[in-house]
């Protein structure tokens, strides 16, 4: 990104795609740079470019972090309702040179990535015990 900031950059994307609120470019941002730590850490400091699939793990693990149990609302209030979004809103980054990608990266990379209600909900519901009577009913 050469002069114009971050802010600049998302008036221009809001103004020809308002499919997403702001926020949500904001948090791809963060996510990025979390995804790039995690990354980095496992690969003792070497900097490497990340996989839309890593992205899409990093935006998990990152939103499950920051929102907990809201994650799941907070996406969706930004117009966030599965992975392909995610590459929606990445490669309107990457048209406006926010962000980079190689030959071999496209929007496909990120669909099918995961269930929104599998990765953002699960986490937080209650493992559920066999009552007594689920429990006298199983054969031993």
């Amino acid at each position: 990104m050469q002069s114009q900031n971050f802010d600049e950059v998302l008036d221009q994307i809001l103004a020809t795609d308002s499919r997403y609120h702001r926020e949500a470019y904001r948090f791809v941002r963060e996510a990025l740079d979390y995804t790039q730590r995690a990354i980095s850490k496992a690969n003792k400091g070497k900097v490497r470019h990340i996989s839309g699939q890593e992205l899409l793990a990093g935006i998990r693990a990152h939103a499950l972090a920051q929102y907990g149990p809201m994650a799941l609302a907070l996406l969706q209030e930004w117009g966030i309702q599965r992975c392909a979004d995610f590459g929606e809103l990445v490669f309107n980054l990457v048209e406006h040179g926010v962000l980079s990608k190689t030959e071999n990266d496209s929007r496909a990379d990120f669909q099918n990535g995961y269930d929104f209600q599998e990765a953002f909900c699960k986490p937080f519901l209650p493992s559920r015990r066999p009552t007594a009577t689920e429990s006298e009913s199983k054969p031993a």
